[in-house]
């Protein structure tokens, strides 16, 4: 049992995270768990420079890109905690067709999608630059690094966790 869970508190998210892959014979975790830890720091790293909301909307909309229902699911529940609608998480898949999304989300989330499907070619100059007129240089520094911190863990579940992103 957790320390978390031995005083009657929920473990984070987090930390769940880093339980399960902890318990994952042979994987990345096992072999080399303080680069697993960083990568959670990473996506913390941005708390308290981007408002919470926005930070779990880019975090489900890549986890939703890169089909992981487990991430998907954990900032679900992190975006309701932070005060999310149920209603804009419902349309949050057709972003672009939906009135529910400010100009500044649909710069961060057209960002967030163009670094996630990076393999596909560069981020545009255009998704880039419009990102960067609704945010100041640090917000913008924070949504890259939100956006790279949820990317990161895909590779690294699917080679360390067989079927954890389904």
């Amino acid at each position: 049992m957790s320390p978390l869970r031995s005083q009657g508190r929920r473990p984070s998210p987090a930390t769940d995270r880093l339980t399960r892959a902890a318990s994952a014979p042979n994987g990345a975790l096992a072999a080399l768990p303080d680069a697993y830890v960083n990568v959670v720091r990473l996506g913390r790293s941005v708390t308290g420079r981007l408002d919470p909301r926005l930070r779990e909307l880019v975090m489900i909309r890549a986890s939703q890109l890169y089909g992981c229902t487990s991430c998907i699911a954990m900032h679900t529940r992190d975006a309701l905690a932070a005060g999310e609608s149920e209603q804009r998480l419902h349309a949050l898949a057709a972003w672009p067709e939906s009135p529910l999304f400010t100009d500044a989300e649909r710069a961060a989330l057209a960002l967030c999608e163009a670094m996630t499907m990076v393999a596909d070619g560069a981020v545009p100059a255009d998704v880039y630059d419009r990102a960067a007129e609704w945010f100041d240089a640090d917000e913008l520094a924070a949504l890259i690094f939100a956006v790279a911190s949820i990317n990161a863990f895909k590779p690294v579940d699917e080679a360390s966790i067989p079927d954890r992103c389904r």
